[in-house]
């Protein structure tokens, strides 16, 4: 179990890791590719203060989590602060990114990384529930969709019982590979999924010029999937 441990924690999570930093680079690269160079021309014209509000509205997005479907609406970005900050700040993560980035970060005291890490489960949770319940939702949803989901999930459910032998239905060595091949399986699945919006979000949000939709066919969709009055 220890070889296939260090395997884990050598070459496989190098390996890993870097694909999925070449794939996010490949997707930056090919956006701004399109937005540069084959739609320079319309860059001038584009109400770049509107978009920027917009983009700013999904980061804080205060509108959308007290309108359409609430409780899908929370769960999503409470799952986004738990999905950024536990794996940069938890303590056990730091040695990483101080071996491959040469950077020191401040870590979370072990009783907020572990309600962090609960809330973020929870979270998931209601996100795969809401998938499989919400009629309107599973109408959109593909079975990729829950599966990524559940790939997300693992990571967390795994880490937390590693964290926690006395808690953990596993050998603790069992329990952190499984732990580590998940997290490397979705490395390896970021930049393939919908997951690739951790670098594609700006994109996303100057639909004006990039998705060459018709004005109004996201609040459109967004009354279908979560009632009229409803904004996407």
């Amino acid at each position: 179990m220890r070889t296939w441990i260090d395997l884990a924690m050598g070459p496989l999570f190098a390996v890993t890791f870097l694909f999925m930093l070449i794939g996010l680079l490949r997707h930056l690269i090919q956006q701004l590719d399109t937005l540069f160079r084959r739609k320079a021309g319309r860059l001038r014209h584009m109400p770049w203060r509107k978009m920027a509000r917009d983009s700013l509205g999904w980061v804080v997005p205060i509108r959308h989590l007290t309108s359409g479907n609430v409780l899908f609406s929370n769960s999503s970005f409470i799952f986004h602060i738990g999905a950024i900050l536990v794996p940069l700040f938890y303590a056990g993560h730091i040695a990483l990114w101080e071996k491959l980035f040469a950077v020191s970060l401040p870590a979370l005291s072990a009783t907020v990384a572990d309600t962090l890490t609960i809330i973020t489960i929870l979270a998931l949770l209601v996100l795969l529930a809401s998938r499989l319940g919400n009629t309107k939702l599973r109408t959109i949803n593909r079975s990729s969709d829950t599966a990524v989901l559940i790939v997300v999930l693992l990571p967390f459910l795994t880490g937390f019982f590693a964290a926690h032998p006395t808690m953990n239905p596993l050998p603790w060595q069992a329990m952190f590979l499984m732990h580590l091949l998940s997290a490397e399986l979705l490395f390896v699945l970021v930049p393939l999924t919908k997951l690739s919006h951790i670098v594609l979000f700006f994109f996303d949000r100057i639909s004006e010029m990039h998705w060459q939709l018709k004005p109004g066919a996201g609040d459109r969709v967004a009354e279908t999937l979560f009632g009229k009055g409803a904004k996407i």
